[in-house]
């Protein structure tokens, strides 16, 4: 999805202003303060993947089970939040507009709420093994990540100052988790 979103679009924001910050040294910064980071996140993400993979005995118990089932309801939300915001950004009487239809009426962030259900299922999976269950701290940092770094955090600062009706939007609509609007 970012591919297909960012393609032959200009570098990232954040990228361009350490660019500009750091200079001729942003290669060598950059590698430690963006790259390095990003190895170590990723690490501890994949850290359900890595470990369920150990499994001397796997086995397919209740947790397994509820994993897939997590991991299939995550999907649903990334796959179908991303078709609805895809098509809601097609038309262009939407520019501007807040897109409140769909899974959107109910969580602000259904794909990032998926993405951390799809995590989630991967470690509970995982976590049918003992040492699969030091895997659960990926899908926390993977919950963490989306909802207060790189994610719901980041991304709402913008889309107050870009969307109309975006104040009253975050006032009846759940940031994460999805649940039925609040009333005006």
């Amino acid at each position: 999805y970012l591919f297909w979103r960012n393609h032959g679009k200009p570098e990232d924001y954040r990228y361009r202003a350490m660019r500009k910050r750091w200079g001729p040294r942003f290669p060598l910064i950059s590698l430690g303060t963006v790259f390095g980071t990003q190895g170590v996140l990723m690490f501890l993400v994949s850290l359900p993947v890595q470990l369920g993979q150990t499994a001397t005995t796997p086995s397919i118990g209740v947790l397994a089970w509820l994993g897939v089932a997590l991991w299939l309801v995550g999907l649903f939300f990334e796959v179908v939040g991303d078709a609805q915001l895809a098509r809601f950004k097609k038309d262009p009487a939407n520019a501007g507009v807040v897109m409140d239809k769909g899974l959107w009426r109910y969580t602000r962030h259904p794909n990032y709420f998926g993405d951390a259900c799809v995590w989630w299922g991967i470690a509970l999976v995982a976590a049918e093994t003992t040492v699969g269950r030091w895997g659960l701290i990926g899908a926390l940092v993977m919950t963490i990540l989306l909802r207060r770094v790189s994610g719901v955090t980041l991304l709402e600062k913008s889309l107050v100052k870009r969307r109309k009706g975006y104040v009253e939007y975050v006032a009846r609509t759940s940031p994460f988790v999805p649940r039925p609007p609040k009333k005006a």
